[in-house]
């Protein structure tokens, strides 16, 4: 028995359906030569991809909307090329129709075509999921009206409401609303209220009007229960992808055990339902990026001191209990600045964040996209196994930046400067000698040292820095001064002065 043909259309999750007489050219289908818009007919008969043409028999090979057709050409043989029609489904052209906003089509098409207003593609999308993303009011209504299911998921675990949402198109997010649809329920929701976690925070709290993007656009300004925090949303892949679930599990299981003046301070998250977001402080002064593109160079006793609110907090997520925390992505632009001028190290994202269990052969190289490759330890770049060190290669770049003021190989882009680490090469020391006192010079060095085993740890670098600090402050010198007028009895009889240590 001859298995039916079937027609298979391949989109992008945003299903970008085109004009049907546009989908594919006279050889091929060139038309539509974007790899996520490519059109297949599949027939067992035939053993290999044939390439498709949509006419009605004309010569140019224009097609009308009302009757066309898949002429089918079967390669596999010699010259000689047999045609065969297929028709398409009038569940695709609701598909289309819905793409272009077209009602009189869809009712056409449902009514006297049976249609089936269910239709999913090949990414399980149906057209109420396109009509939502284009934000088609009109047609959302008529197929809410046709019976269309309010809650489909396609295949990334999206909904029409949540893609309504993505979109910003309001009206048809009131639309599915009105009729009954809900976003999909959070892949860590609990049914039983006594296991709602303590850190858990009802989304109605916070406060979204005055919202702006801040720290690279990954994190927003917003308002909870009267003080501004800094909110992380989750996007969708979340609900599809176990092993960015499981990674933003384990980060909150951390993020809750971490109190540390020089680490930016978990407040909470919105795990029970969608979109998810984790909740932090909010330091209004910025990062150390910005802070340095604006002043340059520091002071040695100021970019010391900045050097040691950064080993204090790296040193507390190194000595974590039971496991240590790399945070394997420590640039300028993850460390902020609070009111009182002290630094503290943020941005531990799903991807960045990881816990050594058994040491570090257990570890597996992290990705770089996203972050900077600029202070990027070799042995991550090369894949090879890494351990806490990595951030001690970070930190050492970074404190040289803050005496230099510029980033390390500026004259590079980040992917030369990441090679130029794996050649053994290093940023050269430009500033003046007198700049890099009492070893601090020295100390680049090491962290930095290409063996990481013969990098210093946070627990070693931070007596030095103190030392260095010490010698840094105020020089100490006799003043004279006038007494306080409380204390003077005859200023004139007894020509008395006073004098202070300073």
């Amino acid at each position: 028995m001859e298995t039916p043909r079937s027609v298979r259309f391949r989109f992008g999750r945003q299903s970008s359906y085109l004009r049907l007489d546009k989908l594919a050219g006279a050889d091929g289908g060139d038309a539509t030569s974007s790899a996520a818009e490519d059109i297949f007919v599949y027939r067992r008969e035939v053993p290999q991809l044939v390439p498709i043409e949509f006419t009605d028999g004309s010569s140019d090979g224009g097609t009308t909307e009302a009757d066309a057709v898949l002429v089918v050409g079967d390669r596999s043989g010699g010259e000689e090329e047999e045609e065969k029609e297929v028709e398409i489904p009038a569940s695709v052209k609701l598909m289309y129709a819905a793409h272009e906003g077209d009602v009189e089509g869809i009712k056409e098409l449902v009514e006297e075509c049976a249609a089936d207003v269910n239709f999913r593609d090949i990414d399980d999308r149906t057209a109420l999921h396109v009509a939502a993303c284009q934000g088609y009011g009109e047609v959302v209504e008529l197929l809410i009206q046709l019976k269309a299911d309010v809650d489909s998921m396609d295949r990334w675990g999206s909904t029409p409401l949540a893609d309504a949402i993505y979109y910003k198109n309001h009206e048809v997010v009131k639309l599915l609303e009105d009729n009954g649809a809900k976003l999909p329920m959070a892949p860590m929701h609990v049914k039983n209220a006594r296991d709602v976690p303590e850190y858990e925070i009802d989304p109605q709290e916070i406060d979204f009007s005055n919202s702006i993007n801040i720290n690279k656009g990954t994190f927003l300004r917003a308002s909870w229960r009267g003080i501004e925090v800094a909110v992380k949303k989750l996007g969708d892949e979340v609900f599809t992808n176990e092993e960015k679930l499981r990674a933003f599990r384990d980060e909150l299981a951390l993020l809750q055990r971490i109190r540390h003046p020089n680490v930016v301070q978990f407040l909470g998250a919105v795990t029970q339902s969608t979109p998810m977001m984790i909740v932090t402080e909010f330091l209004p002064k910025g990062d150390l990026y910005e802070y340095l593109q604006n002043r340059g160079g520091l002071k040695p006793r100021t970019a010391v001191r900045y050097a040691l609110d950064i080993a204090r907090g790296l040193s507390y997520l190194h000595e974590i209990k039971p496991h240590p925390v790399i945070h394997c992505d420590l640039e300028p632009s993850n460390i902020l600045r609070d009111d009182s001028g002290h630094l503290k190290v943020a941005d531990f994202g799903v991807s960045k964040l990881l816990k050594v269990s058994q040491g570090a052969e257990d570890n597996r190289p992290v990705s770089s996209d996203g972050s900077s490759c600029r202070y990027m330890a070799p042995e991550l770049s090369r894949n090879e196994d890494y351990d806490t060190n990595v951030d001690v290669f970070s930190f050492g770049l970074i404190l040289q930046e803050m005496i230099e003021g510029c980033p390390p190989f500026s004259s590079k882009d980040e992917k030369d400067a990441q090679r130029a680490y794996g050649d053994h090469e290093r940023p050269p020391f430009k500033a003046s000698g007198k700049l890099y006192v009492r070893g601090l010079r020295e100390l680049i060095e090491e962290c930095w040292n290409e063996d990481p085993l013969k990098r210093p740890s946070f627990r070693q670098i931070i007596p030095r820095l103190d030392n260095m600090y010490n010698h840094l402050g105020p020089k100490k010198r006799w003043l004279k001064v006038r007494p306080l007028k409380c204390f003077q009895t005859n200023a004139s009889s007894h020509g008395s002065s006073s004098y202070a240590r300073r």
